[in-house]
């Protein structure tokens, strides 16, 4: 089987290469402090923060605000930042739900 198709179907300590950094509560928190609405919806309740470059692919940017986007959890998460399939995302993500927005 492929690595990355590996690593995509694989459980999340598995995909991550271990648990979320100690820092992750604290970031999330912040950034919906920041953004305390979906970005392409405008719904505030049952929020995710999504990455937009996903950890799986670079561990770097999971602490980075700038990689980060608020999303609702349905649909906007799977919609927008996937674009249907959690195998897939939608690096332009931003940019689209400021276009969906307006």
């Amino acid at each position: 089987m492929l690595k990355w198709l590996k690593k995509l179907i694989a459980p999340a300590e598995d995909v991550f290469g271990g648990e979320r950094s100690p820092q992750w509560r604290e970031v999330r928190a912040a950034h919906i402090l920041k953004e305390p609405y979906c970005q392409a919806c405008g719904k505030d309740i049952k929020l995710d923060v999504h990455h937009i470059v996903p950890v799986a692919i670079d561990k770097s940017r999971e602490l980075d605000p700038e990689n980060l986007i608020t999303l609702c959890n349905q649909p906007c998460h799977l919609v927008f930042g996937h674009f249907m399939s959690y195998y897939c995302y939608n690096s332009d993500v931003r940019e689209m739900t400021k276009t969906y927005l307006q």
